[in-house]
Parts: structure tokens; sequence; C-alpha cells
């Protein structure tokens, strides 16, 4: 038996139940893996309010990105081996000291990556990885806004897109969230959610944003069409303030001839060698220092709970890990 956070119905923070769940040898092409670390998302309330169905429902172990090492394989697994440093994301069930994962969504971790490095960018960094290089490739000279720009996804993408030489503006909820931004390579941090179009199109002297990528949702939507310039894309990935609800597609005629997209790292990483692809790029930044991971929360898992709390209530920056 091991310890692990498990959901009996959906809810509130109040329905985490920390308790010790049993974890089967692995079967053929699988492996367990000793978490050293968890990783806290926003997509981890989403299963937890029943937003997003866990695929097998009632009870299920929550959290969705990790960083341990493999303790065993089951047959045919020649991805990895026992005593591997592994990375994980986007597989519902990572908090917990120990589980069984696919051996073909385990990443090798390079040696100058931490093991909280990894649970605090697998999930957070390889989403920024697809949306800058894949869904949009951002380049030198665009402006791009980047909505919650303080928050865990936010704080890597504003490095990322200003090392691709990219003008980053970002929204933030308040000033100490501004500055943080700013100094993780946002140029221009906007204050609140109620007129951020006409202080981008002043930013950007009336060209408006090539890109917005949106994790925000419901809050942000329709008025981030308003900042991107005609043909420009809007990404929407995450909905910390509810989703957006069914639009008429017309209005993107209407604001230019806009695209818009809602992209998941599963579909992105579905095969092994784009999983790989998008990790290998991730660790790549990250081990050149040009994009830094800021692990600014820790909290132990048996204290998950309030690290939901905290995290809802807008408490927390940057990444934050629970440690089994």
């Amino acid at each position: 038996m091991v310890a692990a956070v498990r959901v009996h119905k959906h809810g509130g923070p109040e329905v985490l139940t920390y308790e010790d769940v049993q974890v089967p040898a692995p079967g053929p092409g699988q492996a367990r893996v000793k978490n050293h670390a968890c990783g806290l998302n926003y997509i981890d309330t989403y299963f937890r309010s029943g937003l997003y169905p866990a695929a097998g429902g009632l009870p299920f172990v929550s959290g969705n990105e990790g960083a341990g090492e493999v303790v065993a394989v089951g047959p045919g697994v020649t991805d990895v081996k026992v005593g591997d440093r592994v990375g994980y994301t986007s597989a519902l069930g990572s908090y917990a000291a120990e589980r069984i994962m696919p051996a073909d969504r385990l990443v090798k971790l390079p040696d100058n990556i931490s093991y909280q490095q990894a649970a605090g960018m697998m999930l957070k960094g390889m989403t920024v990885e697809y949306l800058l290089h894949r869904t949009f490739k951002v380049q030198k000279g665009m402006n791009v806004l980047i909505h919650a720009a303080a928050g865990g996804i936010g704080l890597i993408a504003c490095q990322w897109a200003n090392y691709l030489g990219a003008n980053v503006i970002g929204t933030v909820s308040s000033q100490s969230k501004a500055d943080l931004a700013k100094a993780n390579g946002c140029h221009h941090a906007i204050v609140g959610y109620e007129d951020f179009p006409a202080k981008v199109k002043e930013i950007t002297d009336g060209k408006l944003c090539e890109v917005v990528y949106d994790g925000v949702g419901k809050a942000t939507f329709p008025a981030s069409l308003d900042c991107i310039k005609p043909l420009g894309l809007f990404a929407s990935f995450g909905n910390a303030s509810g989703s957006i609800e069914a639009f008429n597609i017309n209005i993107l005629q209407t604001k230019g001839s806009l695209f818009c997209t809602r992209p998941t790292l599963n579909t992105y990483a579905a095969k092994r060698e784009d999983l790989l692809s998008i990790a290998n790029n991730l660790f790549s930044v990250v081990g050149s220092g040009k994009v830094k991971i800021p692990v600014n929360q820790t909290y132990a898992l048996k204290d998950v709970r309030k690290a939901h709390e905290d995290l809802e209530a807008r408490k927390t920056t940057g990444s934050t890990v629970l440690v089994p």
C-alpha cells in the first residue's frame, strides 16, 4: 500500500482524500514509478470538480504530472529500465507515492533536470512548447498576448516567447504579479482584465497581436479577439475562470478573418516521437538557462487540499509541486 490522493465524489478541495491504495505489479508495456515530486496544475481542479470526466469514472487518483524513478517494468518494456529517472504528464493518477504508467509515455530526464523541476514543468513546459512552436510559430518581432502571465504556464511562456524575440504582453491580476511577469520576460504587464484590449492597442500602436494565448477562458472572451490583428490566431488552452460558452462563428469574420483553436497536449504528443521531440526541446531550452522553471510553492502530498485552495484563490505563482 502507498499513499495517494483520491476523489470519490466531485466537488471542491474538500473531496480530495489522502489515503492508502494498492499499486499492482506492472503488466505488459507498463512501468512502476516511485514519484519524487508531483506537479500541481489547474487542470487538476477540472477533474476534481467534474468539469473534465475521469476516463475510469469515480473514484480516481488525482494529478496529471510527476517525476520519479522507475522501480519495476513489465514484460516487453524497452523504452525505460529500472533506475531510470523519468518525468511524465497528461496521465491522471500522479498524486501518489508510487504508480503504474504506460512505459511509452515516460520521458527520461537529463542529469541537469531535478525531480522537482521536472514535476513543475512537464505539463506546463510541454504545453508552452507546442503552443509557441506548433499551434502558432512565434517569431522575432511578433506581438504576443499571454493571459495569466504570472501563472505556471504564463511565466514559462513569457520567458520562452521573449527568447524567441517576440514583444511579450501579459495580463495579470495584481501589481505584484505584474512585477513577477516582467522579471520573467514579459515586456508589458497589464493589471486587470476590464479594459485590456484598449491597452493592447496602445502598447502595439494599433497593430494588435499575431496571437493570443488564453488559459483564463470565460473572463477574457470575447474581448481577446479585439487584441488580434486580421488573420491572427486565438489559442484557447484553458478555462481558469470558467468555460467559454458556444459562440457565433461569424464573429471571427467580423474581427478580421481570425483563426481559433482549442489545442491539447494529449493531441500534440499522442505519438511517442512527438512526445520526445516536445520534451527534448523543453529540456534543451531549460538546460541552456534561457528558460527557468520557478518552483515557487512546495506542499506535502497530505496537504493537497490547501494546495488546491491556494491555487484557486490565485495565491500561487509559477510552478507548485507536491512531495509524497
